[in-house]
């Protein structure tokens, strides 16, 4: 029986590990509060909810507010340069975002945590051109109650949230099924 448990244990340690994907966070989110009848800004930012508002800069030193892409379907997503789930999931995003782009889609991947350069060496080094976002002092993340990333939110043309993904996606289509939430 003891050798049993000794061989299982570090199997269960490994497995939980890595059901925890890159958590940003020691202890898990607070209960959310169920969506409201009626979405506003106030609204935590859940499914059915307004997206928070919120700026922040891009990698050219530009100002971006998601109030400012209005009218159009948004794919925001939350990542880090050294999430390894982040870094698997990033050449679909590229392929989404040169694909749907032109056709109205707003894709944003907003780096948590991290300076600018380290952010900029990634993306020239992986060869990127969606635009990133850097949310230095991980207040937007804080925003979004995002508490492992990857997580992606999928944001209607009225800024309604329609759908979340929290970890990693597998691939274009996995990202594409959240897209028919959100893209006519």
């Amino acid at each position: 029986m003891k050798r049993i448990l000794q061989m299982i244990l570090p199997l269960m340690v490994g497995a939980g590990l890595l059901l925890a994907g890159c958590s940003n966070e020691a202890s898990p989110p607070p209960a959310s509060q169920p969506p409201a009848s009626t979405p506003d800004e106030t609204s935590a930012p859940e499914i059915g909810n307004l997206a928070p508002d919120f700026q922040l800069q891009t990698l050219d030193g530009q100002t971006f507010s998601l109030s400012g892409v209005r009218g159009k379907p948004v794919l925001l997503n939350f990542w880090a340069t050294w999430c390894g789930p982040c870094r698997f999931e990033m050449p679909f995003l590229q392929e989404i975002y040169d694909e749907y782009s032109n056709k109205g889609l707003v894709v944003i991947a907003v780096d948590i945590g991290e300076s600018k350069s380290d952010v900029e060496n990634f993306m020239q080094r992986e060869g990127l051109t969606l635009p990133a976002l850097l949310d230095s002092q991980t207040e937007v993340a804080k925003l979004y109650r995002v508490a492992a990333i990857p997580t992606t939110f999928f944001i209607d043309k009225d800024g309604i949230i329609r759908g979340r993904q929290i970890g990693a996606f597998t691939d274009k289509a996995a990202i594409e099924k959240g897209l028919k939430k959100i893209m006519p």
